[in-house]
């Protein structure tokens, strides 16, 4: 069997943090911006580090898994 857990979680995580497509931190006016559909090269930083905080803690820490098959 196949786990895949930690493909389906790393999809979500980076369709979600896309800058700009949901929120954009930091922003190009403001702090953080909704649904612009811009981004910066900080804001591409910042939405990786937040990307890789959270697929550690969803993978390791509380351990996904789905199992196909």
């Amino acid at each position: 069997m196949a786990d895949w857990g930690p493909v389906l979680v790393a999809v979500v995580l980076f369709v979600l943090l896309t800058p700009g497509l949901l929120f954009q931190l930091p922003g190009h006016n403001r702090l953080v911006e909704f649904g612009n559909m811009r981004t910066s090269c900080p804001a591409v930083i910042v939405h990786a580090v937040i990307f890789f905080g959270m697929l550690t803690l969803f993978l390791v820490t509380i351990g996904v898994h789905v199992y196909a098959g």
